[in-house]
């Protein structure tokens, strides 16, 4: 759809008011389900329920699922039941479940009341899983055939029984025990003969995963293999659900967020910026700036031990927030790297020596240079440009081989410390950015003052 047939909150408004119904109804007609999901959000409250009720049925439960919980909330509220029972049957399974996950107590009452008894058993059955699991994002809206139809049987049940599934792209083929045999494609079975067994079609090795595998390992797993869907398998390999790709996106684009913001030492939300109160938001960041804080401490403790020493050479003061600097992006960008690899799947514990060992030779390529580069940088515009006679070969020399040092600890404490926190159970993205450059700062400044009393006359 081209931008300028797209529908603003304030035309919305204004053709609701003049009463211009068949117009509106019209373009909402060319506009896609998130675009009128995003509308929503800009429209005034008082015009969310008649907003609602002019989408045409087909398309207003696929633009309800796309809402906020929030906006949900308050619409499910001014629903008749007869209203909210047709959204509902016409929702996928897992669009609801993840919606009843988000609901008060009394409003999630009324869905299941509201839900057919085949839905409210399916829906008991999801919200048994961890919402964090493979089972806990799956759906059960899917084909299953039969290892005995043919070809014309299974175009017969997929026609049958496809309307109402998420998916019939790829078929799954069970015995009658529902046990995982196989897989077909439509594309297969659309360019077979109509007498041919689907076992002769079928693809026997399938990816599949467990109910209470971690949905990243999910997504990890469909990113890997290119997969449409990914089957659910029980304990007993008996299908018992699907993944499909939009599931997976979800997966990815939340749990990106929630590293981005244990990477800037916030509380992760799932709330949308602009609706989060900032009382929430304070909620969200103090306590980690709070211990960050305290962390710092004892970086001025470290300088307050060697002040003996910066009152007779003050010029090495000057050079501080360099190298503090330096060795905190360092370690950033080892601790990131190791992040995403792992999140990916690319690198396992397993690998922290062969890590280590990248990260060590790429610390004293970097180290070289940058103390190279530091070391003509002090003499040339600290020592010439600036004419600061404090500044000696010996500063620079110190500053120099400090910057080589503290680069080369803060890459292997950057890389090092995700995948411990991996091994006891952490989040790698929690020990990220600001807890590494903290302790890489407290180690810089350790390794300054050795340097620079071992290489500066009077200060040993």
């Amino acid at each position: 759809m081209n931008e300028e047939n797209m529908l603003t909150a304030d035309e919305v408004v204004e053709l609701m008011n003049e009463r211009k119904i068949g117009e509106l109804r019209s373009k909402l007609g060319d506009m896609q389900v998130e675009d009128i999901a995003e509308l929503f959000f800009e429209l005034p409250e008082e015009y969310h329920a008649r907003f609602f009720r002019l989408l045409h049925k087909e398309k207003a439960a696929d633009v309800f699922a796309e809402m906020d919980p929030d906006l949900q909330e308050s619409l499910i509220t001014s629903f008749t039941d007869q209203e909210l029972k047709y959204v509902l049957d016409e929702m996928f399974l897992d669009d609801t479940v993840d919606m009843i996950e988000e609901m008060p107590a009394n409003v999630v009452q009324r869905i299941i009341a509201n839900s057919t008894p085949d839905d409210r058993r399916a829906i008991n059955e999801l919200l048994k899983y961890p919402p964090d699991s493979a089972g806990g994002i799956m759906t059960t809206e899917f084909v299953r055939l039969e290892q005995h139809m043919t070809v014309r049987d299974a175009i017969r049940e997929i026609r049958r029984v496809g309307v109402n599934k998420e998916t019939i792209y790829t078929c799954y083929v069970t015995d009658d025990n529902r046990h995982l045999l196989g897989i077909v494609t439509a594309k297969d079975l659309l360019l077979s003969q109509s007498d041919t067994p689907i076992a002769d079609l079928m693809e026997e090795n399938v990816i599949s995963i467990g109910t209470l595998e971690d949905q990243e390992t999910a997504t990890q797993l469909m990113t890997k293999y290119s997969l449409m869907a990914l089957p659910v398998v029980d304990t007993e390999n008996r299908l018992v659900g699907i993944i499909t790709v939009d599931d997976a996106l979800d997966v990815i684009h939340d749990e990106t967020e929630e590293d981005f913001s244990k990477m800037a030492a916030m509380t992760p939300t799932e709330t949308p910026y602009l609706r989060t109160t900032p009382w929430r938001l304070w909620l969200n960041r103090f306590p980690w700036l709070a211990l960050l804080m305290v962390s710092a401490t004892f970086t001025g403790i470290i300088i307050s031990s060697f002040e003996a020493a910066l009152a007779k050479v003050v010029v090495l003061t000057a050079f501080i927030p360099m190298l503090m600097d330096t060795g905190g992006n360092s370690g950033s960008q080892s601790s990131v790297t190791v992040i995403r690899n792992l999140s990916l799947g690319e690198v396992t514990m397993g690998d922290w020596w062969r890590i280590a060992w990248k990260e060590a030779r790429v610390a004293i390529l970097c180290g070289l240079s940058l103390g190279a580069l530091a070391f003509g940088k002090v003499m040339l515009v600290d020592r010439l440009i600036m004419h600061n006679s404090a500044v000696t070969w010996q500063v620079a020399w110190t500053v120099a081989a400090t910057l080589c040092v503290t680069i080369l600890i803060a890459k292997l404490i950057g890389c090092l410390l995700p995948i411990f926190a991996r091994r006891i159970g952490l989040d790698p993205a929690v020990v990220a950015s600001p807890f590494i450059t903290t302790i890489v700062d407290a180690i810089s400044l350790l390794v300054y003052f050795a340097i620079a009393r071992a290489t500066i006359p009077g200060l040993a």
